[in-house]
């Protein structure tokens, strides 16, 4: 039985749902575990066999020495790999800097607050953790990779120690080497951000996913651990030596080729490990009673809604539910499953609506404040200017922090309002009024992005535009300057700008297929002039006004 079907077989005996929760991640570490020891062991026996055996005496002669390498190189590897599991995140973190944590501790200690700067010192106590875990993280990194190298070169006839006085010189060849090693890889996976879990578009089996990143692990590995070879070298060439004048050219060339073998097995290692977590930890789970079952006969979305609804915010449960979901709405493969989404009540499909606009929504709102900093950025004074500046910009980061978990929500909404139109027997999609919000959310998030992209968002009037012939005539805009010219400026060619220009395409996407579906509709309340009225929110929409809505909503009614 595979390790993903006996959870799914356990998982549902468990009526408590934190237990639930608490079963998928521990199933998922445990396995995570297992899995790294093994090729670890594989690697380590093929490094000991092959590419240390010419400068080892008696490579398959086992001694208490070799045993206790090979236990002191697994627990190390266990340390790492369990600080990796719990480091990781499958959205960004944003920590704080040693400059921004100085001069926030002085305004605390100095200037007096309220409420605002409460609220204020809680977020940057949240990102101090996030330093702090990484300081940590890099920390143990420094330590594993002292241990792991140590584990690995140790036993080979160069390093043999005859007496006391070269333990020293052999523990700082091989003990700060593997430091340096592991110092630079904990900073390099920082930096690069790697400790996100990134889901993969096409999910595939666990084993074909890790078999075809393997070409690309050893690449990064073979690159890592050059480039900590040569930045450990440096560093050891000011370490005080004094046996830098009697260097045997041949020993010193044997001492460095086992330097950089032990490096590389140690790094690809690491990466094996980092490769199978994010494996393993985005594989996709069915929230669902087994077939045949009395709850997948009653109501077999009961798991996913209430895992949804009752799981901790941005928590790896969380996006596997949003996740499966996401799945079940696009594809035809649990068809069971979005039918009873559909149920004659309508109480699964909206609270499925429901939890899939609340990320969109927040999106939008996080959105709109960053432009708005931006737009009253110049009307404050010069030394208000680089403050507002660096507020608006961190919004305007913040806003796609969530930039998956929001795609997956714009596809949901997306697929099962396009999916109603031929599924939904009971009509609860159009009796809910789910379909009204679903586009005027979409179409004002879609309208955010534009903005901060740079794109014209004004409207014209008719009356500006066309003459008492009939004539089209091109006059100059009278609608305000957009908010966000100076913030495109400044984005234009970065990240963000990357972020903006995927997820306005998610957005386009989805409202295109909403479109296709209900075209008729559409342009029947078109012709009869109220498609404003059948298909956009009656109060002020999240972002913009009801007339952009409308003449967004217009172009893409052209477009099908």
């Amino acid at each position: 039985m595979s390790i993903s079907a006996f959870v799914e077989r356990t998982l549902f005996k468990d009526k408590d749902g934190g237990a639930t929760h608490h079963t998928i991640i521990k199933h998922r570490f445990f396995s995570f575990l297992i899995w790294t020891s093994l090729h670890s062991t594989l690697l380590i026996f093929l490094s000991k066999t092959l590419f240390l055996f010419p400068f080892t005496q008696n490579p398959f002669t086992p001694t208490f020495i070799s045993l206790l390498l090979f236990i002191s190189f697994h627990i190390s590897l266990l340390l790492f790999s369990t600080f990796l599991f719990f480091i990781s995140s499958p959205h960004p973190l944003s920590p704080a800097f040693p400059f921004e944590t100085s001069l926030a501790f002085l305004r605390l200690v100095f200037v007096s607050g309220g409420g605002a700067q409460c609220q204020n010192l809680s977020a940057f106590k949240r990102r101090v953790r996030v330093s702090l875990s990484f300081v940590l993280f890099v920390s143990v990194c420094a330590v594993v990779g002292t241990v792991s190298v140590f584990s690995v070169c140790w036993g080979c006839d160069v390093f043999y120690i005859e007496s006391r006085s070269q333990m020293a010189g052999v523990f700082r060849k091989l003990g700060f080497r593997g430091f340096a090693i592991g110092l630079f890889y904990g900073l390099h996976y920082v930096y690069k951000q790697r400790l996100i879990l990134r889901f993969p578009i096409i999910q595939r089996p666990p084993f074909f996913s890790f078999k075809m990143g393997l070409p690309s692990a050893v690449g990064q590995a073979l690159k890592l651990s050059g480039a900590g070879y040569l930045a450990s070298g440096v560093l050891t060439f000011f370490l005080p030596n004094e046996s830098k004048n009697q260097v045997n050219v041949g020993k010193f060339i044997i001492e460095q080729l086992i330097l950089f073998i032990g490096s590389f097995v140690v790094i690809l290692c690491w990466e094996l490990s980092h490769h199978l977590h994010q494996v393993l930890h985005t594989k996709r789970f069915k929230f669902a009673p087994p077939k045949g079952s009395t709850a997948a006969e009653t109501n077999p979305s009961e798991p996913l809604l209430a895992t949804l609804e009752g799981s901790r915010p941005k928590s790896l449960v969380h996006y596997l539910a949003y996740l499966d979901l996401c799945m079940v709405s696009e594809s035809n493969v649990d068809t069971w499953r979005r039918a009873a989404l559909f149920e004659e009540t309508g109480e699964n499909y909206r609270k499925a609506i429901a939890v899939c606009l609340r990320p969109l929504e927040q999106f939008t709102l996080n959105l709109s404040e960053g432009l708005q900093s931006t737009s009253v950025e110049n009307s404050l004074q010069l030394s208000d200017q680089l403050q507002a500046e660096q507020l608006g910009e961190l919004k305007l980061y913040e806003s796609f922090y969530d930039s998956q978990l929001c795609s997956w929500c714009a596809r949901i909404v997306a697929s099962l309002t396009a999916k109603s139109h031929m599924e939904d027997r009971f009509g609860v999609a159009q009796l809910s009024g789910s379909n009204v919000t679903v586009i005027s959310t979409l179409l004002s998030s879609l309208l955010a992005v534009e903005i901060l992209m740079g794109k014209k968002t004004n409207l014209p009037s008719p009356h500006y535009l066309m003459g008492p012939a009939g004539i089209k005539w091109a006059t100059t805009s009278t609608g305000r300057r957009d908010s966000a010219v100076g913030a495109t400026v400044k984005i234009r060619g970065s990240p963000l700008y990357a972020k903006a220009y995927s997820m306005a395409d998610v957005l386009k996407t989805s409202i295109y297929c909403m479109v296709s579906a209900f075209h008729g509709e559409t342009l029947n309340s078109e012709k009869a002039g109220l498609l404003g009225k059948d298909w956009i929110v009656s109060g002020k929409p999240l972002y913009g006004n009801r007339e952009l809505l409308l003449q967004k909503l217009r172009l893409f009614l052209g477009c099908v």
